[in-house]
């Protein structure tokens, strides 16, 4: 992930915000006013996952119709995801892993990508790659705030959005590591809430993830 987001003041996602919400959608329908309560509790980076066949179609209308919100591509693990993200309005790409082939299609997008990594030889292949910021999965269990507090002094140069069972209890215990930007997470979406449209209470659940890198004592 090495180029600025477009018209964004943050030089990366990892930056726009403690937390980037990861979205499972069953129903297309749901992202714009979902989007709409993420961004309005302070949460504007907006990972939608490629996990269900609603994704694609989720992500266009997010793009189309929530210009507040950077929404994201998630789960890519082909190079053809990546150019069918990018059609549908993905301004970033994040995936739970990388190969050689995956690697050159989201460098090759145009748009940042966080390549997800789960050992210290994974994070200094993608140095020598010159890819600085990558996901962290899974994050608790690949080790942890333990593991990534163990790479800061060898690799100080990567930085991470560590995702996988965090949730809002452990979530400032990763934001207060030196090299974490962010982590990600779905708690802030109740499955329940998405179901029976309670956006005021996904709104009052993105407030307080959004308030999470205070409460973990580092302030960017």
């Amino acid at each position: 992930m090495t180029s600025p987001l477009p018209s964004s003041p943050a030089a990366s996602v990892l930056d726009l915000a403690p937390v980037v919400p990861v979205v499972v959608l069953a129903d297309a329908a749901d992202a714009v006013p979902l989007a709409r309560a993420l961004v309005a509790g302070g949460l504007p980076a907006i990972e939608v996952t490629l996990r269900t066949p609603a994704a694609p179609a989720a992500i266009r209308a997010i793009a189309e119709q929530v210009p507040e919100a950077v929404v994201g591509a998630g789960t890519v693990i082909a190079p053809e995801q990546v150019d069918a993200s990018t059609a549908a309005g993905a301004r970033f790409l994040v995936s739970p892993g990388w190969t050689e082939a995956l690697l050159a299609a989201m460098r090759g997008s145009g748009v940042p990508f966080l390549p997800g990594v789960s050992t210290a030889s994974e994070v200094v292949a993608l140095l020598e790659r010159g890819v600085r910021e990558m996901k962290f999965f899974p994050a608790q269990a690949a080790g942890g705030t333990a593991y990534l507090r163990s790479l800061a002094g060898p690799l100080p140069q990567a930085r991470f959005c560590p995702t996988g069972g965090i949730g809002p209890q452990t979530a400032p215990e990763y934001l207060a590591l030196p090299n974490v930007g962010c982590v990600g997470g779905s708690w802030m979406i109740p499955a329940e809430a998405v179901a029976a449209g309670d956006w005021d209470r996904v709104e009052r659940l993105a407030r307080a993830a959004a308030g999470l890198r205070d409460a973990g004592g580092r302030c960017r």
